[in-house]
């Protein structure tokens, strides 16, 4: 009980020590926002853009990264039914919230698993550079604290969860004949639907 008490003032402890700092520095709030809200579409992008390059090992790592969302995301799910919590700005006063959300159980947060599932992932295939991914999932995680709406602990599980599902579909997945026999299928109808779509452009030139 005493142990269960304090992780929670440690837990709020650090979410006003984060999210006072929006108070502090104004100035950096558009920027949090933006994180917190936005950054969810350059991942999209990113990952639609990546799948695009029509590189086989690049498919197999969105894939990979994919898999590991869902199963983390599931886990999440499942977790919250065991944990909740609802969010910061619900629970406590005085909280410096930056985005409109609705009353609902934060624990843990999706965002932190959507963002640390692909970038980490994209960092376990890739290495080096890559690195920069984790370091913007990391941000994600830290403005959805900044801007009022999870605890440290809530990003904290959804790390865990996502670094462990992750690394599990990392090792596992790539290897299996059934991931290589996806891709290719994939690959020979998206290269029918090319070749449909190049003659289709064809004929319309030529008749123009």
């Amino acid at each position: 009980m005493v142990f269960s008490l304090d992780i929670s003032e440690v837990n709020i402890s650090l979410f006003r020590f984060v999210n006072d700092l929006g108070k502090e520095y104004p100035f950096l709030n558009p920027t949090f926002i933006f994180i917190a809200e936005y950054m969810v579409f350059l991942l999209a992008l990113s990952v639609l853009f990546i799948w695009f390059t029509r590189d086989t090992d690049n498919r197999i790592m969105i894939l990979c990264a994919s898999i590991a969302f869902i199963c983390a995301f599931t886990i999440g799910k499942v977790s919250g039914v065991f944990h909740s919590n609802y969010q910061p700005f619900v629970e406590l006063t005085d909280v410096n919230k930056l985005i409109q959300k609705e009353k609902d159980n934060s624990f843990p947060s999706d965002h932190t698993i959507l963002f640390f599932s692909y970038c980490f992932s994209f960092w376990l295939f890739k290495r080096g550079w890559s690195i920069l991914w984790v370091l913007l999932a990391v941000l994600v995680g830290v403005s959805r604290i900044w801007v009022g709406v999870h605890y440290p602990l809530d990003v904290l599980t959804g790390i865990l969860i996502s670094l462990a599902a992750a690394t599990l579909i990392y090792f596992i997945f790539p290897k299996l004949s059934v991931t290589q026999s996806t891709i290719k299928i994939y690959e020979k109808y998206e290269n029918k639907l090319l070749l449909l779509f190049k003659k289709t452009m064809g004929n319309k030139s030529k008749n123009s």
